[in-house]
């Protein structure tokens, strides 16, 4: 038989055929461990975990079968999967075969031992379980993370929560459709393995972790509900998670991405569809609240009824979202407040038939370039643009040398007239002749 690193333990009471057995099985290329009764093999067993085991059926004190017994309890409480077993017997007699069988046996083979008969049986009960573990892992594991899958992730958790102390973590990734769609799926699927690392590397090997969506994921923390653990592990994703994205698509990589956690603590016996529930409220709230942290679920998530008054709370978000002064210039804006605002626009404009002029401005540089005078630079372009805009136009800083420009009820010439303004005012600055502008426009409706 070829060589392939198979790891048997041979069980018998009888020193000679342990000694003859072991030794026929270690001349042909095979780790042998010995134990010369049931209760030697349950100890040996604890901290070693062999490929087969072979054993005598009759043995004083604890036979075959009553070890068997007791190893398969074992093995389930430490939630081992199960080692086979092949009996050996001098006996004969269907009997005695059949039982062996029927109590879970792989395998039964007659003393005196044929080599022959023995290592082809050995070989064929470890393929296929080697072949069973490998078809089995695929149906229970997400290939891109190496995480539980969706399918099997339900069962998982429904254990955990039923079985163990700890807390359930929805982790939901910020903005990754941005990266699907400006970098590509390739990338994207890039950022969800590298992510499945930084989140394993971060949590202990008794940790459970599924990928449930594309983007969505289930952690479950085993023996801790502290709600420090579950935001110091949040912080941890989030920082490593932008240094990877940076380092992947360059310095200039701006999309807010991050991940958002919801928690929820489980005490014994819990039901996880319930308590799913409850992480998901917690993981809304995270969303709604600005994103990229993690909040656990209690019981304020919700509105305070008894002291809620209509017209005190309007004339709060009255107060809360105007601006203060006069309103001179266009709107520069972070991505994600712009983001929100061309959606608004773009529902407008879809429904008004209103035409919007989209324009990038940039600054036209080379390789050589000092990033910290690009930097002053492209600070007083921001300047002009704002205003050169009308007040209700919106900008953004769309890369590391340009600008984005939003502006509704535009259309030929308007948008050209613009940039010339802005053109004009360029060439009075003192950055005029090292740095020029640039610009590409699209009117349309939104």
């Amino acid at each position: 038989m070829e060589e392939k690193n198979y790891w048997v333990a041979v069980v018998d009471d009888d020193a000679i055929s342990l000694k003859y057995t072991s030794g026929l099985l270690s001349g042909n290329g095979i780790r042998i461990s010995t134990a010369n009764s049931g209760y030697e093999l349950l100890t040996f067993i604890k901290d070693n975990q062999p490929d087969l085991i072979l054993m005598d059926i009759m043995m004083p004190g604890m036979d075959g079968f009553e070890t068997y017994h007791n190893l398969y309890e074992f093995e389930e409480k430490a939630g081992r999967s199960h080692t086979p077993v092949i009996f050996m017997t001098g006996e004969y007699g269907a009997n005695i075969e059949e039982k062996g069988l029927m109590i879970g046996a792989s395998d039964f083979i007659r003393k005196p031992i044929n080599i022959e008969v023995l290592l082809k049986r050995v070989d064929n009960i470890l393929t296929n379980r080697v072949a069973i573990e490998s078809l089995t892992e695929e149906a229970m594991i997400d290939k891109l993370t190496g995480f539980y899958n969706k399918s099997y992730a339900e069962q998982k958790m429904i254990e955990a929560c039923c079985e163990k102390r700890g807390m359930l973590m929805i982790l939901d990734l910020d903005n990754f459709k941005l990266i699907n769609d400006l970098y590509g799926h390739e990338m994207g699927d890039n950022i969800i393995t590298a992510f499945a690392d930084i989140t394993r590397n971060n949590c202990r090997d008794k940790d459970i972790l599924c990928r449930i969506g594309g983007d969505e994921f289930l952690a479950f923390f085993v023996d801790t509900t502290d709600e420090n653990v579950a935001v110091s592990f949040t912080q941890r994703l989030n920082e490593q998670l932008l240094d990877t994205c940076v380092a992947l698509m360059g310095d200039d990589f701006d999309i807010p991405v991050g991940v958002s956690v919801g928690c929820v603590p489980v005490t014994e016996h819990g039901d996880f569809n319930a308590l799913f529930h409850l992480a998901d409220k917690a993981l809304y709230q995270v969303k709604i609240n600005g994103r990229h942290g993690c909040k656990f679920y209690d019981t304020d998530i919700r509105t305070e009824d008894n002291h809620f008054v209509p017209q005190q709370e309007l004339m709060k978000m009255i107060t809360l979202c105007a601006e203060r002064g006069k309103a001179e210039n266009a709107m520069l804006l972070g991505k994600d407040s712009f983001i929100s605002i061309y959606r608004y626009m773009d529902r407008y404009s879809r429904l008004y038939n209103e035409v919007t002029a989209k324009v990038l401005v940039y600054l036209i540089t080379d390789e050589n370039v000092d990033n910290g005078e690009l930097m002053d630079a492209m600070a007083m372009l921001a300047e002009i643009l704002q205003g050169s805009l009308r007040k209700n136009d919106v900008i953004t800083k769309s890369g590391y040398n340009s600008y984005f420009l939003l502006m509704a009820r535009y259309h030929l010439p308007s948008e050209e007239v613009v940039i010339e303004r802005v053109r004009r005012k360029w060439e009075n600055t003192i950055y005029a002749d090292k740095f020029k502008i640039g610009n590409i426009g699209l009117i349309s409706e939104l």
